[in-house]
């Protein structure tokens, strides 16, 4: 992890590591349901406040929590039009897919280009270190993928830049 991303992603660890402290809930509305009341929003009275964590006004991650899932965005870096296409299409690829990973939901929210939701059964079935874990390490793959596909396509273009302008040569 490069050094000026570090204390972005501590922050990020620390709070979502506050913030998964959840607790069965069972629905006000519905008799013996347990639904994410992020999602729902049957019941105000559990919503914790959101907290946005911004690196840059590009890069940044939202977290809202409520008393038995946690809802985290992430809108990924996007420098220029080539990022922001592959960014896209990376994103798309893994929310197709997101039965895969169990978090993962599959409609981002809006302005955001990711979104994980994360309940009390998820913490409960799995480790809550490992959790936050994947989700930071979700963090520095994404950009560092982004980022070596934009080298990759660059490198293509020029390759067939060279070949296109050797014939007239």
């Amino acid at each position: 992890m490069s050094n000026t991303l570090r204390p972005y992603l501590n922050t990020v660890r620390s709070t979502l590591t506050a913030a998964l402290t959840l607790e069965p809930f069972p629905s006000q509305v519905v008799e013996r349901h347990n639904v994410p009341e992020i999602e729902a929003g049957s019941t105000p009275e559990v919503m914790l406040t959101p907290l946005v964590i911004a690196r840059n006004q590009h890069e940044r991650v939202l977290i809202e929590p409520s008393i038995n899932s946690v809802r985290l965005s992430i809108k990924i870096k996007q420098a220029d039009e080539i990022e922001h296409i592959l960014a896209h299409k990376f994103t798309r690829f893994l929310m197709m897919r997101a039965e895969a990973f169990v978090v993962l939901r599959r409609v981002p929210v809006k302005g955001y280009d990711i979104s994980f939701l994360i309940t009390n059964r998820n913490v409960e079935d799995m480790m809550k270190h490992k959790l936050v874990d994947f989700i930071i390490e979700f963090m520095e793959v994404v950009d560092k993928e982004i980022s070596e596909a934009k080298l990759s396509m660059n490198a293509r273009a020029r390759i067939v830049a060279e070949s296109y302008l050797s014939t007239f040569a």
